[in-house]
């Protein structure tokens, strides 16, 4: 299958294996830092569909650093982030990379895929679509989070602060996993605020990571791509530069 289907939902997306390699050769152009100077973090989904679509370029970097749970949503917190950030080389960078993921298949239909092994498709990312599911049907309960099930409730409850945008949206599944980058983005922001890098830059790449079916890889949309300098606090963004 080309890129077309995917391009149909997010006309910037490229493999993610082209985003790897551009990500480090605009981090080597622009900032000076090879692969083995930058500690690596990602905050993504734990499905499997995951690990195994990785991008194996990516390895170059010292980590991951495993921040995420369900859909993407940063779990592991400040200890998760102040722990990450103490490995770091002290000549290099730290890099962040978050993203929630979705589901493209081969004729375009979007939220779910064609996972190894199974005959029929099954939803990506199947949390969002079990927390919309619940959403539409008026089951979730303000303020309602469980020890149980902590990390699910906790996006409940961000859709349902969302639930006008995204039951009146086009493509509720596609408006969803916008609330949840949106949502995912303040918290990582809030995260790197509070925590100290003994480095030279903090790098934050947030996207939206594609799910293809069991043949087609993945893709990747990206929507921020910054660096601080630490030193001066300086925060520029390299989108520009990426998409050269």
């Amino acid at each position: 299958m080309s890129i077309e289907a995917v391009r149909k939902w997010y006309p910037k997306a490229l493999t993610s294996i082209d985003t790897v390699n551009r990500l480090l050769d605009t981090i080597e152009k622009h900032l000076s830092l090879e692969p083995h100077q930058l500690m690596h973090a990602d905050s993504m989904c734990c499905d499997d569909v995951n690990a195994i679509q990785y991008p194996p370029r990516a390895y170059e970097m010292l980590g991951p650093f495993h921040l995420g749970g369900l859909d993407g949503y940063p779990f592991a917190g400040i200890t998760g982030m102040n722990a990450f950030a103490h490995h770091v080389p002290e000549d290099g960078a730290v890099i962040i990379f978050y993203a929630p993921h979705i589901g493209i298949t081969k004729d375009g239909t979007i939220g779910e895929i064609s996972r190894i092994g199974q005959s029929d498709n099954s939803a990506c990312c199947g949390a969002a679509k079990g927390a919309l599911g619940k959403l539409a049907n008026d089951k979730i309960i303000e303020g309602n989070i469980t020890s149980l099930d902590f990390q699910m409730n906790t996006i409940e409850q961000i859709f349902l602060h969302q639930k006008n945008r995204i039951m009146t949206a086009e493509n509720q599944i596609f408006e969803a996993t916008e609330v949840m980058y949106e949502a995912i983005d303040d918290r990582i922001e809030v995260l790197v605020q509070e925590t100290n890098y003994p480095c030279k830059y903090v790098i934050l790449v947030g996207a939206i990571f594609i799910n293809g079916d069991k043949d087609m890889g993945s893709f990747c949309q990206y929507k921020k791509f910054e660096y601080i300098d630490l030193e001066t606090k300086e925060r520029r963004s390299l989108m520009d530069e990426y998409y050269q």
